[in-house]
């Protein structure tokens, strides 16, 4: 299985990106998130299979979230803080 989607990164918050079905773009993301998103700009465009590797993400949750939701949203990766 094959799904076109674009990817939008937040121009206010670092390291935040949507992946969002190619032909439904950011519109049908919910009114709340798009707000806490802020400005968002098209990173790229890609065709997720399974076997896709991506760098931060698992391509079958993506896939699964953009076809029970419609979009999915990558957050930043959780700060460690170190003791000592």
């Amino acid at each position: 299985m094959k799904i076109a989607c674009d990817v939008y990164k937040s121009v206010d918050k670092e390291n935040y990106y949507l992946y969002v079905l190619a032909d439904q773009g950011v519109e049908q993301v919910p009114e709340a998130l798009r707000q806490q998103l802020g400005k968002v700009e098209i990173a790229l465009s890609l065709e997720l299979t399974e076997e896709r590797s991506l760098a931060k993400e698992d391509p079958v949750i993506v896939m699964a979230n953009l076809k029970e939701k419609g979009y999915h949203l990558q957050l930043p990766p959780a700060k460690h803080h170190q003791r000592g």
